[in-house]
């Protein structure tokens, strides 16, 4: 296999690993807390069931199909980083994160009208693994890119 080919596959791997987790997370929370029931995990961190039909902290509510056609369009630039330089360091783990983050976000939007989040840390709005992956992934595509340049 060439080394691009497998740099897609580790890519499509970790899109598929956050997917995966991320629905098995949700699908857990909602079968067993009711919406803004909040437990304690430890120290700052705790779990609360909310359901957020907007981007970020609850912006934009009510415009599911503007951010179904987002979700989609990050997701081809995602596919077109990708596809410039599959062999970048650190590509296709960036890659794959937020590919993986954007699906699960995405499903929830298209299967139930939003998207469930539920964990908090202190006063922090409450996001999910979907965000955490895409987050990340963005840093890394932020550094990929800034090494770039140098």
């Amino acid at each position: 296999m060439s080394p691009a080919k497998r740099a897609w596959l580790r890519a499509g791997l970790v899109c598929l690993a956050v997917l995966v987790l991320d629905q098995v997370a949700k699908a857990l929370v909602e079968d067993e807390l009711s919406i803004g029931e909040q437990v304690d995990v430890l120290g700052p961190l705790g779990l609360t069931l909310a359901h957020n039909s907007g981007v970020a902290f609850g912006l934009a509510s009510g415009g599911e199909a503007l951010l179904i056609v987002f979700a989609i369009a990050a997701l081809a630039v995602v596919g077109g980083l990708m596809a410039r330089d599959p062999l970048r360091p650190g590509m296709w783990l960036a890659a794959g994160l937020v590919a993986g983050g954007a699906l699960g976000n995405l499903v929830d939007r298209l299967r139930v009208g939003h998207v469930t989040d539920y964990v908090e840390v202190g006063s922090w709005p409450p996001f999910n693994i979907a965000d955490v992956a895409i987050t990340a992934g963005v840093v890394i595509f932020a550094w990929t890119l800034v090494r770039e340049q140098s």
